[in-house]
């Protein structure tokens, strides 16, 4: 009798983990992200921050466990986190990958920029680009609608040709990259400014408002350019490669957790010059914190409901 009570015993015990097993099986099944960590990281600058959060505030919503790994560095620290596994994404500009990268020849076509990326990746990292969003994170060159008028000045060659009356505000790296001032001089002829004024990126602004410079080195999304009416030059020669912004992954996270491809994909179009320069604005002018500001963002896009 009590041999026939042990063997009830043993059978019901495994059974009991074997229905533990299918219930733990069919509670991570699906997009399976419940049980799923996604490191996500940034570079260092605003509109870093809030992409980043952007990013892990979708994943969130969609039921995945996110760990922020936010303001890593430049470039090459957000690669290295990648390809040692530190972090799973962060957003990454099409033009940066091609020229600092790849070190690929600049080109101003955006499709083709996007593919040659995206297959460099793949084959020298095993990264994945999602999809690229509309906005474009170029550089540029601008001026104030006073100044422009001034000098008649609409693009590149019309500042090429008073440069010697102009002086420009621009970070440190405008005088080496070879989409700044050495590509300039190659695609629209040597010259010369009337005086460079080299600054930390958070003061260039600053030194053109102030009116110590004619001309600021800009990029695409800068909050300031809208808030201030400010004229973006024409690259009227195609010299900018284009800078698109997109999260690449890492093929290991993608294999675990298909899900993050649809979830950062579906955010993507919203993505626009306009928005990105308003929401920069939101942070550098307005002082907002970047949580606040990609959140806000998102219940309005409706991608997350308010609370």
């Amino acid at each position: 009798m009590k041999s026939i009570r042990r063997l009830l015993t043993l059978c019901s015990l495994v059974l009991l983990t074997a229905l533990m097993v299918i219930a733990c099986n069919n509670n991570s099944g699906g997009n399976d992200t419940a049980a799923e960590v996604v490191r996500v990281g940034s570079k260092d600058f605003t509109e870093q921050f809030i992409l980043g959060e952007m990013y892990s505030l979708v994943l969130e919503k969609e039921g995945f466990q996110v760990e922020r790994k936010l303001n890593l560095g430049g470039t090459p620290v957000a690669q290295a986190g990648l390809l040692s596994g530190e972090i799973d994404l962060y957003p990454e500009y099409t033009g940066t990958a091609l020229l600092t990268v790849l070190k690929e020849p600049t080109n101003s076509d955006r499709q083709q920029v996007y593919d040659t990326v995206a297959q460099g990746y793949k084959d020298k990292f095993n990264l994945v680009w999602l999809a690229p969003a509309p906005m474009n994170n170029s550089q540029a060159l601008a001026m104030t609608q006073e100044k422009a008028q001034q000098y008649g000045i609409k693009n590149i060659s019309d500042m090429v040709a008073n440069a010697d009356q102009l002086i420009i505000v621009s970070t440190p790296e405008f005088q080496v990259r070879e989409d700044s001032l050495p590509g300039l001089k190659r695609v629209y002829g040597d010259f010369n400014f009337k005086k460079l004024i080299p600054v930390d990126p958070g003061l260039r602004y600053q030194a053109l408002f102030s009116g110590e410079a004619d001309v600021v080195e800009a990029f695409g999304t800068d909050g300031q350019i809208s808030a201030n009416n400010l004229v973006v030059l024409e690259d009227d020669k195609g010299l900018f490669p284009p800078y698109q912004v997109a999260p690449v992954v890492r093929q290991e996270a993608l294999d675990n957790s298909p899900a993050i491809s649809d979830a950062l994909n579906a955010l993507a179009p919203v993505l626009t010059d306009d928005t990105m320069r308003r929401l920069n604005y939101e942070v550098d002018g307005n002082k907002r914190e970047p949580a606040d500001v990609a959140k806000e963002f998102l219940v309005q896009a409706g991608f997350l409901e308010e609370q």
